[in-house]
């Protein structure tokens, strides 16, 4: 790859879930049925663990079992058991010692199994522990509240990763409650949407109002993007639905998350990180709630159809 900063792995637990309809769950592990020529391939939390020994990662994921958060609460505690199981069997196969081991907190939407999840987790002793099962297409009270739930019983000395969450509110918001990383495709699956971060919220540059804007997207914004191009070229870029405009809009959104975690962290330093988030939220405009909850079950429901679909056309051929 050429990276020489840290790499994190994750283990495939999403994809579990994502890939639903080409996938089977048993105590040993996944069994996964090719998209390609519908060969089966066992993926076990050994296996997941060889993986990522392999590839020399800094951070590495255990293999866990993520169910749909309106699951009933017998499948969702069904899960989190078979994570924990998992957890200790990633655990046990590791002997990588430059490489840190992350447990994942399953629980769905249930205080109580959170809670367990959390201490039974913090027992084993990992390097770190991600918060996953959530931004499924849950409100964002029932998030916030998983996640204060987690957080209250891991431990204070180790990094806590909230799985899937980028959205610039919802980082500020998961500082608050003591998260130390995320992880999200957000900044730039919206970015080739024609949705630019700013400080006040996203703004659509497909939109006329920018047709003759000479002025950049962000006129506070030190990015390529903005250093160099106009809000009128980029709406032309997308108009004309040419590559470039969304290399350019990827490139703003990633550098407008980079330089928001840098700002936190400038904050949490010099002590005015309250202050910080109360304005960053009193100025930032989220998109509505109920349309991306909508979303999120669209894109979540299209993405197992469309491997449904893959797969059924695939065993007509063979």
């Amino acid at each position: 790859m050429g990276w020489q900063s840290p790499i994190l792995t994750d283990s495939g637990g999403y994809q579990i879930y994502s890939l639903s309809p080409l996938c089977k769950l048993t105590d040993e592990g996944a069994i996964f049925r090719s998209h390609i020529d519908g060969s089966e391939h066992i993926f076990t939390p050994e296996a997941v663990i060889e993986f990522q020994q392999r590839l020399g990662v800094d951070i590495s994921m255990v293999l866990d079992e993520c169910a749909p958060i309106d699951a009933d609460r017998r499948k969702i505690e069904s899960a989190m058991k078979r994570t924990h199981a998992w957890a200790k069997r990633c655990k046990d196969h590791h002997n990588m010692d430059k490489q840190h081991l992350f447990a994942i907190v399953q629980g769905g939407a249930f205080n109580d199994l959170r809670r367990e999840s959390a201490t039974v987790l913090s027992d084993m002793d990992f390097s770190g522990y991600a918060i996953g099962g959530l931004s499924l297409g849950e409100s964002k009270e029932i998030t916030w509240q998983m996640v204060a739930e987690s957080v209250t019983h891991l431990p204070e000395n180790k990094p806590r990763y909230l799985m899937g969450v980028g959205s610039p509110e919802d980082i500020v918001q998961g500082v608050s409650l003591g998260i130390d990383i995320f992880d999200s495709v957000l900044p730039t699956r919206v970015a080739r949407n024609g949705a630019l971060f700013t400080r006040e919220g996203r703004k659509n540059i497909k939109k006329a109002v920018y047709k003759l804007r000479k002025s950049p997207v962000d006129e506070d914004c030190t990015c390529y993007t903005c250093r160099h191009f106009s809000a009128a070229y980029i709406h032309h870029l997308f108009r004309s639905e040419e590559l470039l405009g969304y290399r350019l809009a990827t490139i703003h959104n990633v550098h407008f998350i980079c330089q928001l975690v840098n700002d936190i962290k400038d904050s949490l330093e010099n002590g005015s990180f309250t202050r910080f988030k109360n304005e960053f939220l009193s100025n930032y405009k989220p998109t509505d709630e109920n349309a991306r909850m909508e979303q999120k079950k669209k894109w979540s429901r299209s993405q197992q159809v469309d491997t449904a679909m893959h797969n059924d056309l695939k065993q007509g051929d063979n």
